[in-house]
């Protein structure tokens, strides 16, 4: 048994239930929000919107979400740690760095960024400051990290990209705190974390979650990372402007079909609110909220041959055993994959690359 820390406090993770590995409550841009407030509106009338939110994912089932949202993402724990207060769900949230090209200025004359400056190698401030938000709580409000995030997108391993993921791997080695990587898996920059984190870092993959891999349709590359020993984040059903429900739904049962139902979670990448989208874009994605998995994904996925066991797997176990992963015993995620079990009867849904829509 393993303590997962939560918003309200440590859980353990035979408790934590159904889990949304991936869904944020907020994501804004700090310094308008700070500087715009209009743009914000009433505070009142946002955190009860989100506790109606979180309400409705609580009485679909959901227990337990993981909110990823990180430098750079606008995080805010005081707001957040009124919103726990006010919903049954527990809510974990994370330690890191966004950004899919250079760090934050903060960070750019400290640290390594001194190194040939000063003629020694100088500590990354950032390491301290992710491993004192697992340990000691974010911004003293007493709620510690359960999870550790950065990012690597179609830019690829630039060198901001490359410093924060080496600190999140340095910071997950000094606490054991796992891992998700928002990853561009039409670019491959899953072989660059493999790199990076695993072969160089020391971190095991069963520890990460390779997030936004049901973006692709391309089940061998996919299935290749989840040999190599990661999670796949099946993560942003109800995200259909680059792709479609049916692709991403096919993906599923297909993964599922080849026996990595055991090494993928779920999630729809969902929020009460973020300000990076014009409200009229946001209009086009009715499905993007916290209950879509339940109310369309599922039901389509048990027509199409799939079992409430199997998502029992994706939504529970594997969650508990990810956050289980640094212990012995059975279950435990780690990077010696599973033997594959068998498939169901019937011929697979294809599997390729869809046609964008409109």
């Amino acid at each position: 048994m393993t303590q997962v820390q939560t918003v309200r406090g440590p859980v353990d993770s035979t408790a934590l239930g159904v889990t949304l590995m991936h869904e944020h409550l907020f994501v804004l841009t700090a310094d308008v929000q700070a500087n715009h407030p209009e743009e914000w509106g009433s505070e009142e009338e946002r955190v009860t919107d989100a506790v109606h939110r979180l309400q409705r994912a609580f009485d679909a089932g959901v227990r337990t979400i993981v909110d990823p949202t990180v430098i750079g993402l606008g995080r805010y724990i005081p707001r957040v740690r009124a919103i726990a207060e006010s919903t049954p769900l527990n809510i974990v949230v994370a330690t890191g760095v966004y950004t899919y090209d250079d760090v934050p200025f903060y960070f750019h004359h400290r640290g390594p960024a001194l190194n040939e400056a000063l003629g020694t190698e100088v500590p990354d401030p950032m390491v301290d400051m992710f491993v004192g938000d697992i340990r000691d709580g974010i911004a003293g409000t007493g709620v510690r990290a359960g999870m550790l995030k950065c990012a690597i997108d179609e830019k690829g391993l630039t060198p901001g990209v490359e410093r924060v993921m080496r600190a999140v791997g340095r910071a997950h080695r000094e606490t054991g705190t796992p891992i998700t990587v928002h990853t561009h898996p039409a670019s491959h920059t899953g072989r660059e974390v493999e790199r990076v984190m695993c072969e160089e870092e020391g971190v095991d993959p069963g520890r990460i979650v390779l997030g936004h891999s049901g973006d692709s349709t391309d089940c061998d590359h996919l299935a290749s990372l989840a040999d190599a020993g990661f999670v796949l984040g099946m993560d942003r059903f109800g995200i259909n402007l680059d792709t479609t429900f049916e692709a991403r739904a096919k993906t599923l049962i297909e993964m599922v079909r080849r026996g990595y139902g055991e090494r993928m979670v779920l999630s729809q990448d969902a929020s009460c609110y973020i300000d990076w989208i014009d409200p009229a874009v946001r209009e086009l994605l009715p499905q993007w909220h916290y209950t879509h998995l339940f109310e369309d994904v599922i039901p389509y996925a048990l027509e199409h041959g799939l079992t409430r066991e199997q998502f029992d797997v994706m939504l529970t176990e594997v969650p508990r055993r990810f956050f289980e992963g640094g212990q012995d015993g059975p279950g435990a995620v780690s990077s010696v994959p599973a033997e594959r079990p068998a498939v169901p009867d019937g011929p697979p849904p294809p599997c390729t690359t869809p046609e964008r829509s409109p």
